[in-house]
């Protein structure tokens, strides 16, 4: 077997030995699950190949730490690290995302509202240089500013190579409570009092309508009365409107969402029962990757995530309900561990909140008329929230770097990428 000093050694070579400066985009064996993006420019790009990066390096059960390089998927991941009673302390939503993903997207889930996103779980990343050049990079080494502003950045300040990350003691079950609230003030209460008491180990929610809205909490238990999973026929956001409690396995739990959080194709019986067994998120974006060139623009769906401050969530909705007014949402609250040196001062000095709420808009059609995207991004500008960048955005530069830190950026891809072969930000994301 090739060893991972080999394969790191391999793509090195293909930087070292580039003559042109024209943008590159990398090859891998995983998916990607930025939403589709029409005449993207990685399509055609010449590729840097890192499909061989997908191993898990080592499990340290005792100082529950792991080592893995960044195309290792979570499905993977979490069934070799249950073998050791552990798992990752942040596991997204979906099977085939994988680590790298997790930490240049952004991703989080429902142990969030303690531990921030995945990347807050990390110990330490190994970067391949645009020129070639690898670095080990912590929290508290030289690269230490490169190691905080890999996050969210997609691939645009360089390769991660290796992973090394904390894991979480588990067990084979969870439990599941279902918490009904009629109105808006007592669902954030509830919320709140979770996250001040910290007495649950996994808290998201569905909120249906403006009159609906369900708060999931969720313990690791040895035992199980019963198990249900959401692979076929179940659509696990429409159970939380009728179930009190649930009972799944762990690696079921995790992956509840696989076959889409609030947008679950087919939706009809018949369809699901017909073809709802291998129909999910990796082989509706597979078949959307293939023939991206035809697909129209607007029948690409919004998806968005809105990462709003817990004090103006009110303010949000109220402006929501008459502005947009789409529903189900995916909440999923997220502890702020640090203030992210990839956020810009402006941003970071609208808001004291440690707590965010992700609202998370899946499946809501385009209206010719009105462009969602840029309305939710001019609100979220005026309250000081954020939105990840795995849609479309609609954010002129002047306004994008007002959200992102633009001094610490040019700093890191001057170090890291100084002739740009990665694209800037947001040119790869916006433009």
């Amino acid at each position: 077997m090739i060893t991972h000093k080999e394969k790191i050694d391999v793509i090195a070579k293909q930087l070292k030995e580039r003559t042109s400066t024209t943008p590159v985009s990398l090859k891998k064996k995983s998916v990607s699950h930025q939403v589709p993006k029409p005449g993207d420019k990685k399509y055609s790009d010449e590729k840097i190949d890192v499909s061989n990066l997908n191993e898990i390096i080592s499990i340290d059960a005792e100082k529950r730490i792991c080592v893995a390089e960044p195309g290792v998927t979570f499905v993977d991941l979490v069934e070799a690290t249950m073998k050791h009673n552990l798992v990752p302390i942040i596991v997204p939503e979906l099977k085939t995302i994988t680590i790298g993903g997790a930490v240049a997207g952004c991703s989080i889930e429902s142990m969030s509202f303690k531990h921030g996103g995945f990347h807050d779980t990390c110990l330490e990343y190994e970067i391949i240089t645009a020129k070639g050049e690898i670095m080990v990079c912590t929290p508290d080494n030289e690269h230490q500013l490169i190691f905080q502003m890999i996050h969210g950045t997609f691939g645009t300040l360089g390769i991660i190579s290796k992973l090394t990350f904390r894991l979480i003691p588990a067990k084979p079950f969870v439990k599941v409570t279902y918490e009904r609230h009629m109105t808006l003030e007592s669902y954030k209460a509830s919320i709140w009092k979770h996250y001040q008491n910290q007495d649950v180990d996994f808290m998201d929610g569905i909120i249906h309508s403006p009159t609906r809205y369900v708060l999931s909490v969720a313990n690791f238990v040895d035992h199980a009365p019963y198990t249900h999973s959401y692979d076929w026929m179940r659509i696990y956001h429409v159970s939380t409107r009728k179930r009190k409690e649930d009972y799944l396995k762990t690696p079921d739990y995790f992956f509840r969402y696989e076959k889409g959080v609030t947008n679950v194709s087919p939706k009809s019986f018949l369809g699901r029962l017909l073809f709802g067994k291998f129909i999910n998120s990796t082989s509706v974006l597979r078949m959307v990757e293939k023939f991206q060139k035809i697909i129209p623009k607007d029948k690409i769906p919004i998806t968005i995530d809105t990462f709003i401050p817990f004090s103006k969530v009110s303010e949000f909705m109220a402006w929501y309900g008459k502005s947009v007014n789409f529903f189900p949402l995916w909440c999923v609250p997220y502890k702020i561990v640090r203030k992210y040196e990839w956020l810009s001062d402006e941003l970071l000095n609208k808001t004291e909140d440690d707590l965010f709420i992700d609202l998370a808009i899946y499946g809501m059609k385009k209206n010719k008329e009105i462009d969602y995207y840029k309305i939710l991004e001019d609100k979220l500008l005026d309250i000081g929230a954020i939105k990840t960048l795995i849609s479309t955005n609609s954010y002129s530069e002047s306004d994008f770097w007002r959200v992102w830190n633009k001094e610490n950026y040019t700093k890191v891809k001057s170090i890291t990428d100084p002739q740009n072969i990665f694209r800037n930000l947001y040119t790869k994301m916006c433009t």
